[in-house]
């Protein structure tokens, strides 16, 4: 894992987004989400809320499952964190989640989905709302798939379509729109 960590902006917040970690440009940038997947994903956030990406950052807690950038694959592309490393930092995600009491969990990705649900293929589990228990915090969750333009996944059937779902469902919980 390379340094700096990358953090989101201090926020107190009911929604919690969970990527999986910061990308190669996240750390020049200083902001997770910060280059070409954070383009999606506040497309996103704007196409089913209305909210900039400013907006956005300052209404959502982010978090990651890793905090820093975990290096680059030899073929090409980012490195997945290993299973130590996801140990390594899984106090900081416990830690928010004791301290911020979310009632909403925006798991972004396999790899955050896995951290609080059981694994699954997306086509399960994008679309829907579950009830989880995190560490002894009860919260809903909607997984969301993940934005990288690496991932066709959220731009063909039946992703399309889930994604749809599953931002309705960011849309319609009572977390997301006190936050309006």
């Amino acid at each position: 894992m390379h340094k700096p960590v990358v953090v989101g902006r201090p926020v107190v917040s009911r929604v919690l987004l969970v990527g999986q970690a910061p990308g190669d440009k996240e750390p020049v940038l200083g902001r997770p989400f910060a280059w070409t997947a954070g383009k999606t994903l506040f497309k996103w956030f704007h196409e089913a809320l209305g909210w900039t990406e400013d907006e956005t950052r300052d209404r959502l807690y982010f978090a990651a499952v890793c905090r820093c950038f975990p290096g680059k694959k030899s073929a090409g592309g980012d490195r997945v964190p290993d299973d130590e490393e996801i140990a390594a930092c899984s106090r900081w995600l416990a830690a928010e989640v004791t301290l911020l009491k979310p009632d909403l969990i925006l798991p972004v990705g396999k790899l955050a989905i896995t951290q609080v649900l059981p694994p699954a293929p997306l086509n399960d589990v994008i679309g829907r709302k579950f009830r989880v228990d995190y560490r002894g915090h009860a919260m809903d969750c909607i997984p969301l798939p993940h934005p990288s333009g690496a991932s066709p996944w959220h731009r063909m059937e039946p992703g399309k379509t889930l994604l749809r779902q599953a931002l309705a469902l960011v849309a319609r919980h009572p977390a997301v729109r006190v936050l309006r």
